[in-house]
């Protein structure tokens, strides 16, 4: 379940899938700690913890898109769910992580990369954007591909090895 309107745009089942066949040939979510920030539906989390996450921590200030994805997680049963009600980048700034993958899902017009990427501590952060992405200072991509209308950018900390990702 998505809430409709309000910028709300869920990642296709087509991004999703190859979002998580390329983690999943990297083994970066069997028993992972997740954040799903500007979690949305938290459908992007909620697969993760399907493919073996340990945990996810889901992001969401809209109260539509929280209902949501509060539905969606009763409606899978799956465990390890946390879900926080704030500002992605006032969260952040709280210093939670490190997180061994981030998901980063916000609506298309977000432009607060630098702040957001500076602020995040993860082993291995995705991208989801209708552009792409510069990761900015202290990040390398990894990967990047186009599916239709979506760019999903791999990223990795400057000077951490990384796993072949074609």
């Amino acid at each position: 379940m998505a809430p409709r309107g309000r910028g709300v745009r869920p990642t296709t089942d087509r991004v999703r899938e190859a979002v998580f066949n390329a983690l999943g040939s990297l083994g970066a979510v069997e028993g992972g700690r997740v954040l799903d920030l500007f979690a949305g539906s938290g459908a992007l989390g909620i697969e993760a913890l399907s493919r073996g996450a340990a945990s996810a921590v889901f992001v969401e200030r809209d109260p539509v898109a929280l209902a949501a994805l509060r539905t969606n997680l009763a409606g899978t049963g799956v465990a390890g769910a946390e879900v926080v009600a704030a500002d992605a980048l006032a969260w952040l700034a709280a210093d939670h992580g490190p997180f061994d993958l981030a998901l980063l899902d916000p609506p298309y017009e977000f432009d607060r990369w630098p702040e957001v990427l500076a602020r995040l501590r993860a082993s291995l952060v995705v991208i989801e954007s209708d552009r792409a992405i510069g990761p900015g200072p202290g990040w390398e991509v990894v990967r990047a591909r186009r599916y239709g209308g979506t760019v999903v950018t791999f990223a990795v900390p400057a000077g951490q090895p990384a796993e072949e990702m074609e």
